[in-house]
């Protein structure tokens, strides 16, 4: 049995339904279809979430006439397979009381807004998959036993959600019918309405998968696979056709964005493979991910991604390696502003602490630095603005000698300097920290050597384990 996710792009219009449909027709191990809410149909279109949001937020006419848009993109799709006025009704009964629906707060009302773009999305699937010949249901997160924690807009699934779906594996194995179940969101203990964080479609259809003991989490999007390097850095790069799932977290984290970053960790922690295929290409291979005993690298690396969402705070103080507590008074300020920090290299005499330059405002940013200051009076302080961080991922790494060697040598011919280097202790990943200007070119660079060479990997036994007691 597969769990099957449509993302919005999959989901726009009546053509894009009949897609699914040809999709759900091609294998018969698709039982559960997770939707997320229509998305753009051109690219001067609104994603319906987005009017749910305009919606939300709107008074009187205003508010009625985003009603009737998002009323009438369903609508639309409702006309193309005949759909009924009287089964319509109901969805667009839905819409229209959502302003004089009585709420927790604003923010569970927020939340009860968004969630309705994958709601009735999934009512209309099921409603279409039935006019067509393929017998499917509606099924709430409500009834599956989703329960979340009380953050109305960020919430996470709770331990006694996968003891409801194994209950509800039984229900969806004796019962001949497609399941369709809207993503994004799930339900407190006290019956409240709560979403996931944006793009939590993914993460619904990572928890079913994993409650369910799907054989497969397919995850449909518009891309044929994931790529070694960005299309839009790299000309034509090389689809990955099998990554493991620690590769695929490590590459996310620099700007992978098949996934949100932690959308697949149920399917991860059920050990259910994920495959990642094109709407629009269905036969395509897509791209497999497994548990790393199943990846068989056949490069040294699999993939190269750089972000450019990072800053840097460079600290220099003479003898700091001797003074306690140095780091902990540093960690203390960034706890009064409510930052984190992302990595923090250090020598004996300085410290970088790397950010994710999106969590610091812009106002509160000067504050900090004078802050940081006065309380550790560093005998140098640089705020480095333009820092991107490559990752260079791959299995194929492991216990080979010589691939840093290998990935600082095109940068150094072509002179891009190295900020700070990290090699985690699985030895599968490799950080980089360069200037913003030039991480497309260290990318195109590291992914010229690695790709454009054929590389067999020697049959190597592990390396031993050491424990130290």
């Amino acid at each position: 049995m597969k769990v099957i996710k449509f993302g919005g792009s999959s989901l726009a219009d009546a053509t894009h339904f009949s897609d699914v449909m040809q999709i759900l027709r091609m294998d018969r191990q698709r039982r559960v279809v997770v939707v997320s809410a229509p998305g753009k149909r051109n690219e001067n279109d609104e994603k319906v979430t987005d009017l749910l949001i305009d919606y939300a937020r709107a008074h009187g006419k205003t508010q009625q006439s985003i009603g009737q848009q998002i009323i009438d993109r369903y609508q639309e799709i409702a006309a193309a397979f005949n759909i009924s006025a009287a089964q319509f009704k109901p969805l667009a009964d839905q819409i229209l009381a959502l302003p004089t629906t009585s709420f927790r707060g604003p923010a569970f009302r927020m939340a009860a807004f968004k969630a309705h773009g994958e709601k009735l999305n999934a009512q209309l699937l099921a409603l279409v998959l039935n006019t067509q010949g393929l017998s499917a249901r509606y099924v709430d997160p409500h009834e599956l036993g989703l329960i979340a924690t009380q953050e109305p807009n960020n919430a996470t699934i709770l331990s006694q959600t996968y003891t409801h779906l194994a209950v509800a594996r039984q229900e969806l194995l004796a019962e001949d019918k497609l399941w369709v179940v809207p993503g994004f969101f799930a339900y407190t203990t006290g019956g409240q309405l709560v979403t996931f964080s944006r793009g939590g479609s993914d993460i619904t259809g990572a928890i079913l998968a994993r409650g369910l003991h799907a054989t497969e989490y397919e995850n449909f999007t518009d891309v044929d696979s994931i790529y070694a390097a960005n299309p839009n850095v790299v000309a034509n790069p090389a689809p990955i056709t099998k990554m493991s799932y620690v590769e695929m977290r490590e590459l996310s984290y620099a700007g992978f964005s098949v996934f949100h970053d932690e959308a697949i960790i149920p399917a991860i922690e059920g050990q259910v493979p994920i495959c990642v295929k094109n709407t629009n290409h269905p036969s395509a291979p897509g791209t497999l991910i497994v548990p790393t005993n199943q990846s068989q690298p056949k490069r040294l690396i699999t993939g190269v991604a750089s972000s450019k969402r990072f800053a840097a705070l460079y600290l220099h103080r003479y003898l700091l390696n001797r003074e306690v507590g140095f780091t902990l008074k540093l960690l203390k300020i960034l706890f009064r502003y409510h930052i984190s920090y992302e990595h923090m290299p250090s020598g004996i005499d300085d410290l970088t602490i790397i950010f994710d330059r999106n969590q610091i405002p812009t106002d509160v940013l000067p504050r900090l630095l004078a802050d940081i200051k006065e309380t550790l009076q560093p005998d140098r302080l640089q705020w480095i603005d333009d820092y991107a961080i490559l990752m260079v991922v791959g299995e194929g790494m492991r216990n080979q000698v010589g691939v840093i060697d290998r990935i600082l040598h095109p940068l150094a011919t072509h002179h891009i300097g190295v900020q700070m280097i990290n090699q985690g202790a699985s030895r599968i990943s490799i950080m980089i920290g360069v200037r913003e200007a030039q991480a497309d070119d260290a990318v195109r660079l590291i992914y010229n050597d690695f790709f454009n060479q054929p590389v067999s990997l020697p049959l190597r036994q592990p390396a031993q384990e050491v424990t130290h007691g």
